[in-house]
């Protein structure tokens, strides 16, 4: 079973909220809404896809790359830890 099986409710969650954020989006544009709320909008989004971008990468890492159960000679945890820290940053 995979990671995105395994976790399909709190992902579809996460993509639930990014939709919710998109329509209102819309609506705003659809009401001429001022650009700095419009602005604030997109980077709510923005900020969600990138929540959603990390949440499955960090899952795939710790599933597919480094079970130590699956794959004795795996990454560490420190190390496993330290690169999800840097792709968690850089996705924010």
């Amino acid at each position: 079973m995979t990671h995105t099986t395994r976790d399909k409710q709190k992902l579809l969650v996460r993509v639930r909220r990014l939709r919710g954020q998109i329509d209102a989006i819309e609506r705003a544009l659809d009401d001429k809404a001022e650009c700095e709320q419009v602005l604030h909008q997109i980077a709510g989004a923005r900020g969600a896809m990138a929540g959603l971008m990390a949440q499955v990468v960090e899952d795939h890492v710790r599933t597919h790359l480094v079970d130590t159960a699956s794959h004795p000679g795996a990454l560490n945890g420190a190390a496993v830890d330290q690169l999800l820290e840097v792709v968690r940053s850089y996705l924010k």
